[in-house]
């Protein structure tokens, strides 16, 4: 099967998608409320919810709702409602740099998830469009870079908070499926000094308690200097340190940004490539399909597309 024929046979045509921002979900206790952005198809019921997490890049305004568009549009054209919030670490936000957890409140973030599952009541009422019209047992997450790392604890990865030196679990059991984007790895000695100093929690890192099914997306060519010494291989370490059920899609060529999901033509896209774009829509659409719907053959489907090109774009392997 062709990578067109498997699309559109797969997927067929893309629904129009509607999208609302910002929703204010109140937040007491928070620095700021939480403000979040909502895409979903305009037709359709029974709709699985994706939670996206957003990564920490250069730019000002990918770090936010307002990022990700490559993902989120192709993704609630085909049957998904994904909410994004935006973090306290995202720069549109200004904070006070003393402000407690900065710079990247890894703590707060994936707290911010579990405010969204708390609150669907509220964000169905604020986006009435979309009323009746959820599926709330069928939740993933998914996240790029630093989102990885959010998405990691909330499938149930654990780390020690260095503040305190207690074993922290924000294992999530609502949300059954992950995707991990350019994840972090693990700490210890893998991590470069600059990074083991200023981001402490990034040491303890422990993926053997991450039982929740999940796709791990890594580039064969993102090295991460300014984070690891070990190299692309570093981005593989949530799947090949958590117990299964997990899959791994690496990407021939693909440095930090996978071809540009983070945004459409954005400067910080060190490998731009429509192409692998595409086939990180489709393969973590076809894996959520699958991992929602356990009967459902479009993640076999989008594995064996993928292999079957005279030039890969990348490689599938599960445990």
């Amino acid at each position: 099967m062709s990578e067109s024929t498997y699309a559109a046979d797969v997927f067929g045509s893309p629904t129009p998608v509607l999208s609302v921002s910002p929703v204010v979900v109140p937040a007491p206790g928070r620095a700021v409320d939480l403000e979040i952005r909502v895409s979903a198809p305009v037709t359709g019921g029974d709709l699985p919810v994706i939670l996206l997490s957003h990564g920490q890049g250069y730019s000002n305004h990918l770090s936010s709702l307002n990022g990700y568009a490559p993902l989120v549009n192709f993704w609630a054209a085909h049957g998904f409602v994904v909410i994004q919030p935006t973090h306290l670490s995202s720069r549109t936000l200004s904070l006070d740099p003393n402000t407690p957890g900065a710079p990247l409140f890894w703590r707060s973030r994936a707290e911010d998830m579990m405010r969204v599952l708390d609150q669907l009541d509220a964000i169905e009422a604020a986006v009435p469009q979309l009323l009746g019209r959820l599926d709330r047992s069928k939740v993933a997450v998914a996240g790029h870079s630093m989102g990885g790392h959010t998405a990691s604890l909330l499938l149930g990865a654990r780390l020690t908070d260095p503040d305190d030196g207690t074993e922290v679990n924000l294992t999530e059991p609502r949300i059954i499926a992950g995707m991990l984007l350019a994840a972090p790895g693990r700490g210890g000695d893998a991590l470069t000094g600059s990074t083991a100093e200023n981001f402490p929690f990034f040491l303890t890192t422990d993926f053997s308690t991450m039982t929740t099914p999940a796709l791990v997306v890594a580039g064969d060519k993102d090295a991460s200097p300014h984070l690891t010494v070990r190299g692309p291989e570093w981005h593989t370490d949530p799947y090949l340190l958590s117990p299964g059920p997990k899959s791994l899609l690496t990407l021939f060529d693909a440095e930090h940004g996978l071809g540009g999901v983070s945004g459409y033509d954005v400067a910080e896209t060190t490998d731009e490539s429509p192409e692998r774009v595409s086939a990180v829509q489709r393969l973590t659409s076809a894996y959520l399909r699958t991992q929602l719907n356990p009967g459902d053959s479009a993640w076999q489907a989008a594995c064996h597309a993928l292999a079957a090109g005279p030039r890969p774009l990348g490689r599938v392997e599960s445990k």
